[in-house]
């Protein structure tokens, strides 16, 4: 199999954020770079339950920004929890457990201007 290069001569390069859980970062990234992407991965935190997540920076062309939604269509799934309700959060003193959707991934595209390896 030949090695991708991950930018072409006269594509647009693309920037992609992608939000994943943390339980989904190492089996979505290694899918990722078997497939040539070069990843990035940062440990960041947020959304609504205020969990550890791991956002991926991905640069590649258009052309294969297809590839990248199926592969954390794949390894990024979703899935129910049982969490303790909001009112935890310093509201209310009783709490009740609510089951939540909680994985699958959020993905953002960029246009970059200008990308250089120095």
């Amino acid at each position: 199999k030949e090695k991708y290069i991950y930018y072409k001569e006269g594509s647009t390069m693309k920037l992609i954020l992608a939000v994943v859980p943390n339980d989904d970062s190492i089996k979505a990234t290694s899918a990722l770079t078997k497939e040539g992407f070069i990843v990035t991965r940062l440990a960041t935190t947020g959304g609504f339950l205020m969990v550890g997540n791991t956002t991926l920076l991905i640069g590649t062309d258009d052309s294969r920004i297809p590839l990248v939604k199926d592969i954390l269509k794949k390894y990024c799934s979703e899935r129910k929890q049982v969490n303790d309700s909001t009112s935890s959060y310093g509201m209310k003193k009783d709490s009740v457990a609510e089951e939540t959707t909680v994985g699958g991934a959020t993905m953002f595209v960029l246009n970059v201007e200008e990308y250089d390896k120095i």
